[in-house]
């Protein structure tokens, strides 16, 4: 394991958590916990960091790697992700017992989906390009929006209620939807 900055952030919680973040180790610990038992427990998590770091590393390859698409692509993924989205949003817009207005695919290097308070769906055309199941899940959390317009743990009691599958595929798309978003051009 290479020498990683360690940030230590102590605050009012009862658990140790350790997360990779820019090339350090931000540890983040109860305030009391002694900065031996602290390292000792980042010393035992030397397999996960290190299984991490290779994976940041691919990934960051292949973000350097992404060729942008060019407008008729974008063009295309339009067209397709408002046929596979509309479906899909037909499909669950029952199981999830709500009603929605109008659907809007767009362009975003940020956001995969978003719900307005009117009901109105909007989500990113680089869907299209997505395995099945990650479109299902972000269709189903907007989706769950309609009935909490918040991420509270009813919320996504909801989601998981329609589409046990979430937190797999969130996690997917979190790993993965940067080196997507990176191939959109600048604007």
């Amino acid at each position: 394991m290479p020498d990683l900055k360690i940030t230590v952030i102590r605050s009012d919680r009862k658990t140790l958590a350790i997360q990779l973040k820019n090339g350090e180790i931000i540890a983040r610990a109860p305030l009391r916990m002694k900065e031996k038992d602290i390292y000792n427990f980042i010393e035992t998590k030397k397999p996960w960091i290190e299984k991490h770091l290779v994976r940041m590393s691919e990934q960051q390859k292949a973000l350097e790697a992404a060729r942008p698409f060019i407008e008729k692509e974008i063009k295309a993924l339009y067209e397709r992700a408002r046929l596979i989205v509309q479906e899909k949003v037909k499909y669950y817009a029952p199981l999830v017992g709500v009603t929605y207005g109008r659907i809007t695919i767009r362009c975003q290097k940020t956001r995969w989906g978003s719900c307005s308070s009117k009901g109105n769906l909007n989500f990113n055309c680089l869907l299209a390009l997505l395995p099945d199941e990650i479109i299902d899940s972000v269709v189903v959390h907007e989706l769950c929006h309609r009935k909490h317009m918040n991420h509270s743990p009813q919320f996504y009691a909801e989601i998981d209620r329609v589409f046990p599958e979430y937190k797999r595929c969130n996690r997917w798309l979190k790993e993965n939807g940067g080196i997507y978003m990176s191939r959109l051009p600048s604007r």
